[in-house]
């Protein structure tokens, strides 16, 4: 590690000196006809012999560029690429001195003369009316790479180590390959999966949903949608990657990705097991599977998930392919089969106007889930103006769970209140369908429009379960509880919505919308516990007071009207729409029948205003007036006994809930500095709100309802900034981000009205220095503070801060030989004397690669110290909670990996792409 410093040291050295050998080209660009400048042309420069990007840039509101490179030798081209203007470019002799070209002028393709062709190859960047897209040939990256690699190198992109990816401030929450999904939605297949030689182009824009999709209507999303495109000389053909690894402590780790592309039609198959916490397919390029449970993992600084070891195996098949002119076909199977196992003790301090019960609870379980899931698209282009979308899906799962646990609780003079311990074991068995479908029709008429969506979701659930238990009360001579019951449990839910929506454009720029939603909602929950007959040894005993049947049947009609105004700068949308909602309920239970008829008019509405002051800058407030209605549980007043220590019961006189949102977002990216900073105010408040209310006896348990309560709000602000800068085989990445919030809740225990007022601040910061193809290094930092001040509650504070240092290195010197590292350390200040307050979190992984890099032998060490660990404090409103779960420990592991591929017109060597950052 120290040599990797100084070698660190030195290149930042080198990467200073490089900036004396800059020269500075500048310029600006306008319409030859209205000579107005143009904004976010590309400027790049190129080589004559092969056309290799060396170096570009976008112009500005007043469409100048500057453009810093180092000097250069040899015949280049200087080119400009500007939408709907035919491209310019000029050769010059090199590049040795700094240089102003003055005004550049572009004539609109419109004016080009007939029978003209014009060829040139695509800029590194085209920004199009509402897409941005980025020619993959023109960013360099290792050849072997990933397509996550290559998005890493383009600007106004940030992945983060959870995976996470933004998109010049706004997250992405959907990934497209070739305008489809490859498996999952989010696209960490993909992204981990597909090689980056084989793309093309890579196109951002805002994320749609299905029905604005095909209705062409904007998005009004807050989040950004990318499209991976591949190459259509290498669309056919086949690659893949097998894995297979064992290691000490009987750990091991295997993986399958085989993917077939014959032009339109794709088929990809998988299969994972493995018992080190990795439940997916997106293995990390340096440390394959151990991605389930590095330092970037986990809320927490704990691994993985934070709870328990997981053993899982999976296997999927992806299918797509266009069937005719008109008709597209997806579809994947996906089977899962997971085990956990976790051992947790837990410390928790629950607030009471005169005092605090201080509880000390373990527990040991095991859980596994076997599911079989089914999912298939159809998309049909009736005719050009008519479209039909079906989407169904088949789920079917199986689990069971054993598990012991136990708890003790005091209050804060040392008394003891209560003592629990308990066996259980169940098995339950769900199966769903769902299904949606689109239909679209678009009229002559510009903008003309009618929709609609139909939406099943029917869902059946059976379980058993057995429990045995015993429940002691020190206090008031309460009666102890004794369990040795067996329960049956039947559950299904039916829901359907149908959404009719037609669109006239009174204007250009105005449109209205006119409509109405039904939705059929039905639930049935059928409870029968009995309890042990010792005579006949068997669970025979019908036991009334834990045995209950509900029904819930919920209708709503909900006629609505929207507005839509469009300029070239702002979008405007108003959309509103009032509930009328038939609410039955029905319950028997103890023998008596209760029936609960509730009938509401529940107001919505939502406004939005977006604000583009150019293509890279932009500006978005939303506000939004819901309502929604407390559950079934929370409305019928039948006891819930499940609980020994918790008694529960449903309000009939409960309101529904009513609240307010506000959202405020500003954006701005600078494509000409690669600079760019992202800032957000969002807030809720709950005119009504439902929250559960406790009243404790002297023996700690408790008797729970659920009240209305009024007036309680959650606020949020938070920001970003980021910036990319490359000298020669340089490339330093920077940015940091505050983000914070404050919240004021208020409930009541014991009677006793209480409020919380929390505080949450997060800072952090990250960089990432390239040394071209050799060096990769990523330090970050974040601390988290949380501070809740408490009023009527015999606590007046609590705080707590966690601290989290990382640093990430890779290193591909020599050629064929990759060695990563992934350290880490966590300290969280306040957790209490019983957990340990800090761990360390190192991982290595050193590999070698034969065969012309098509296979690589690994050795890795998890958790190299020994050290990893899961604490985590949980501060609310009305307690503390420390808890710690199982987490892995030290294991070495040894793996191979092959990976094949072949693709129709790919050159032979491996041509390199080439990065510009």
């Amino acid at each position: 590690m120290t040599k990797i410093y100084y070698f660190l040291i030195f290149s930042l050295f080198c990467y200073s000196a490089t900036a004396q050998n800059e020269i500075t080209i500048k310029g600006t660009v306008v319409d030859i006809n209205t000579q107005l400048p143009l904004e976010l042309a590309t400027v790049y420069f190129t080589t004559v012999k092969d056309s290799t990007v060396i170096e570009y840039a976008t112009t500005d509101k007043n469409g100048a560029f500057s453009i810093k490179t180092k000097k250069y030798d040899k015949p280049i081209f200087l080119k400009v690429n500007y939408m709907g203007y035919q491209p310019y470019f000029e050769e010059e002799k090199g590049l040795l001195e700094s240089k102003d070209f003055g005004k550049l002028y572009l004539l609109e393709a419109a004016n080009a003369l007939n029978n003209v062709v014009i060829k040139s190859e695509a800029p590194p960047i085209t920004i199009k009316k509402d897409t941005l897209e980025f020619n993959a040939a023109s960013y360099k990256v290792r050849p072997d790479s990933n397509v996550e690699t290559l998005l890493k190198q383009l600007p106004g992109f940030d992945v983060g180590t959870d995976g996470k990816i933004t998109v010049n401030g706004r997250e992405v929450n959907q990934v497209l390959v070739n305008g489809k999904t490859f498996f999952d939605k989010d696209g960490a297949i993909a992204l981990k999966n597909l090689p980056a030689e084989i793309i093309k182009k890579i196109q951002v824009s805002d994320f749609k949903t299905k029905k604005e999709e095909l209705s062409k209507q904007e998005s009004t999303s807050d989040y950004s949608s990318i499209n991976i495109t591949i190459d259509e000389k290498k669309n056919k053909g086949y690659f893949g990657k097998i894995l297979g690894g064992y290691g000490s402590d009987e750990r091991y780790e295997s993986s399958l990705l085989l993917n077939f592309f014959n032009n339109k039609q794709k088929i990809s198959v998988l299969a994972s097991s493995n018992n080190i916490n990795s439940t997916g397919f997106a293995q990390d390029e340096v440390f394959d599977n151990m991605g389930g449970g590095r330092n970037s993992k986990g809320s927490s600084g704990s691994s993985g998930s934070g709870k328990g070891i997981t053993q899982s195996n999976l296997a999927g098949l992806n299918y797509s392919d266009d069937w005719s002119k008109n008709l597209m076909a997806m579809g994947s199977y996906n089977f899962s089969n997971s085990i956990n196992n976790n051992e947790s003790k837990s410390d928790q301090v629950s607030f009471l106007p005169t005092g605090n019960i201080a509880t000390s609870s373990d527990s040991k379980t095991r859980n596994e889930s076997t599911g079989n899931n089914v999912n298939f698209e159809l998309e049909y282009k009736i005719d050009p103006t008519t479209r039909l979308v079906i989407v169904p899906k088949v789920n079917q799962s199986r689990s069971n769970s054993n598990a012991t646990s136990s708890s003790f609780s005091e209050d804060e003079n040392g008394e003891s209140l209560n003592e629990s311990n308990a066996k259980s074991y169940s098995e339950s068995t769900n199966t769903s369908f769902g299904n949606t479908i689109n239909f679209n029709k678009a009229f002559k008429k510009k903008s003309r429009n009618f929709s609609l969506v139909f939406d099943n979701n029917n869902t059946s659930t059976d379980a058993e379960a057995l429990n045995l238990s015993k429940t002691i009360f020190y206090q008031d001579g309460k009666l102890n509880d004794d369990r040795n019951q067996k329960s049956l449990n039947n559950n299904s839910s039916d829901a359907y919505s149908l959404e009719l929506e037609y669109t006239e454009p009174v204007t250009d720029s105005l449109r209205i919308r006119f409509g109405s939603d039904f939705d059929w909602n039905k639930e049935m929950k059928d409870v029968k516990t009995f309890d042990f007959d010792a005579a006949t040894q068997s669970y025979s005993d019908l036991n009334e007071s834990l045995t209950n049947y509900t029904t819930s049947k919920q209708n709503s009609f909900s006629p609505k009207v929207g507005i839509t105004w469009q300029k070239s700068k702002f979008t405007v949308n108003l959309n509103s729409r009032t509930a009328l909602v038939e609410f039955d309920n029905h319950s028997l239970y103890l023998n008596n029948a209760t029936d609960l008829n509730k009938r509401y008019a529940l107001p919505y509405g939502d406004f939005q205003i977006r604000y583009k002051f150019s293509r890279s800058k932009n500006l978005t407030f939303k506000y939004d007036y819901s309502n929604a209605l407390p559950s079934a549980v929370q409305l019928m007043p039948v006891l819930n006994l499940t609980n020994p220590l918790n008694t529960i019961t449903g309000n009939p006189d409960l309101n529904p809930i009513e609240k307010n949102s506000a959202n405020f977002s500003f954006r701005n990216y600078d494509f000409r500095t690669r600079s760019g900073y992202s800032l957000y105010v969002k807030g809720d408040y709950y005119n009504n709100d439902v929250v559960s209310t406790s009243i404790y006896d002297d023996s700690g348990k408790r008797t729970t309802t659920y009240v209305n309560i009024s007036g309680t709000y959650t606020t949020s602000i938070g920001g970003n900034w980021n910036q990319s800068i490359k000298r020669d085989a340089h490339v330093l990445r920077y940015g940091f981000g505050l983000n914070g919030s404050y919240s004021f809740d208020k409930g009541f225990t014991n009677a006793v009205l209480y409020n919380a007022k929390s505080t949450a601040i997060t800072p952090k910061i990250n960089l990432t220095y390239e040394y071209g193809e050799v060096l990769v290094v990523s330090p970050s930092y974040s601390l988290s503070y949380n501070q809740t001040n408490y009023e009527n509650s015999s606590r007046d504070a609590s705080s707590n801060v966690v601290h989290r240092i990382n640093l990430q290195t890779t290193s591909y010197w020599p050629a064929n030989l990759i060695f990563g590292n992934d350290f880490g350390y966590t300290y969280n200040s306040s957790i209490s004397s019983n957990f340990k307050k800090d761990f360390y979190l190192w991982n290595t992984s050193l590999s070698y690669g034969f065969f012309d890099k098509k296979v690589y032998a690994k050795v890795k060490v998890y958790d190299v110290l020994n050290q990893n660990l899961s604490a985590t404090r949980t501060i609310s409103a009305t307690s503390i909670r420390d808890e710690e779960n199982t987490v892995l420990k030290r294991y070495v592991m040894f793996s191979l990996s092959y990976k094949i591929g072949n693709f129709a017109g790919a050159e032979k060597g491996g041509k390199k792409r080439q990065r510009m950052d």
